[in-house]
């Protein structure tokens, strides 16, 4: 299975501009620019749809976790933090803050489920980066 999304840049790297289309248009010349990735600017940046990846990614699979073990959540809420140090030139964590509601299971079978998630969800795979979380059981 292979996925796309094109990336298109003018210009000069501070001062350019940039769009993003994903293989859906979920993303559809979706402006990124300089302002929107290190200042306030509006439009995307590579980080935000890293953390968004990052999210999305890890919730499903906890889902198929808490599944194999007889469990189904009524919720799983996963916030991605990613940090970006500009002077190595390099995404140095990923955070998720994991809030779940999962009828019946034990905070040591969800902190297990949790566990196993973070280290084989394909983005954490994919991620060359310190990966830490903070989950809570609701």
């Amino acid at each position: 299975m292979k996925r796309n999304a094109t990336a298109v840049w003018n210009g000069t790297g501070k001062e350019g501009t940039g769009n993003l289309t994903t293989q859906s248009t979920v993303l559809n010349k979706s402006q990124y620019s300089f302002n929107t990735r290190f200042a306030d600017g509006i439009g995307t940046n590579p980080e935000e749809l890293i953390a968004a990846a990052h999210a999305g990614c890890f919730s499903m699979k906890l889902s198929f976790v808490l599944n194999a073990t007889g469990f189904t959540a009524d919720e799983i809420n996963t916030k991605c933090e990613i940090t970006l140090d500009p002077a190595a030139g390099a995404i140095t964590e990923s955070h998720l803050i994991i809030s779940a509601k999962i009828p019946g299971i034990s905070k040591e079978q969800f902190d297990a489920a949790v566990a196993d998630a973070k280290a084989n969800c394909p983005i954490s795979k994919l991620l060359n980066a310190n990966i830490t979380h903070e989950a809570v059981l609701g």
